[in-house]
């Protein structure tokens, strides 16, 4: 039995999708304060959105570690929900339409699992995967949070205007896709907003916002991210109480401020990034990697 289960009418949904891209997060090292999860289930929220597929978790999941919830529904029946990885297929009012992918990291067959994402983005027919996450990082919370980008492949990270990935050390599952993704010719991308590291827990709309902001300027598909600013200026409000309230904290954040003023976002702006991403799909050569055992 295959780890990856398509539902009855993912052929018919897949057929639908116009220009796909396929956006990916997880729960874990790579999502800080939930800020990136949070974004791919508002994009959800705001597109015509229908499950196509799941990814098992038996093979994937330690569940000593990430265990399964156990609730009753409405009518009182106890049900079990697992930490399963969800394809949603995302219809949109613009020019392309989105997958969308999220879930929990998983514990196991990390390799196994990225050959997974990559069967999808072939079934899907999606032009490109990009990783969306979240990572701690010495700035202030006053001031906006950058959004960064890089790729593995050095034509596509030249193409865009990214920097190629030069972090060495422990990785997470985000780190494998990337690479094994990129090894398999399917272009993919990163994107990732930093969160400051004082203030790690989640809910960050500002971050959050941050990220649905960059992927409506990549993608050119709205996201709603204006939806967030009245909860962005009452988190700023809560988080300035906390700092004020302590001078040693103030001082520190004054500090930060000083060292990230004099940095540039590392992405181009919205508008060049997604001409540019356009540009290089629009001159890629197509390719037939469908593979021959197509789900019912």
């Amino acid at each position: 039995m295959s780890d990856l289960i398509w539902n009855d009418d993912a052929d018919r949904l897949r057929a639908e999708l116009r220009r796909p891209l396929l956006l990916l997060a997880f729960e874990g090292l790579f999502d800080a304060a939930n800020a990136a999860t949070t974004a791919l289930d508002s994009i959800r929220v705001n597109a015509r959105s229908t499950e196509i597929a799941e990814i098992d978790p038996e093979g994937f999941f330690n569940f000593q570690e990430t265990r399964p919830l156990v609730a009753f529904d409405d009518e009182g029946v106890r049900q079990l929900t697992w930490p399963t990885t969800r394809v949603t297929a995302c219809q949109t009012d613009d020019a392309r339409d989105l997958v969308v992918m999220s879930g929990i990291e998983p514990h196991l067959r990390w390799k196994t699992f990225a050959d997974q994402i990559a069967d999808v983005a072939r079934r899907t027919g999606c032009e490109m995967v990009v990783t969306v996450g979240a990572m701690v990082s010495m700035i202030p919370h006053t001031r906006p949070f950058a959004v960064t980008g890089s790729s593995g492949d050095p034509d596509l990270a030249d193409a865009l205007g990214l920097d190629r990935p030069s972090y060495q050390g422990p990785t997470g599952v985000i780190g494998v896709i990337n690479q094994r993704v990129g090894e398999l010719g399917i272009p993919i991308i990163s994107i990732r907003v930093a969160v400051p590291h004082y203030v790690p827990g989640p809910p960050n709309p500002k971050a959050t916002r941050a990220l649905l902001r960059r992927i409506q300027g990549t993608t050119r598909v709205t996201t709603n991210y204006e939806s967030l600013d009245a909860d962005v200026v009452e988190w700023q409000e809560r988080v300035d109480g906390a700092v004020k309230s302590d001078d040693e904290s103030a001082s520190y954040v004054r500090r930060l401020e000083q060292q990230v003023d004099s940095n540039e976002d590392l992405l181009p702006s919205g508008d060049d990034l997604a001409a540019e991403l356009e540009a290089f799909l629009r001159d890629r050569p197509p390719t037939d990697d469908t593979p021959d055992d197509e789900p019912a």
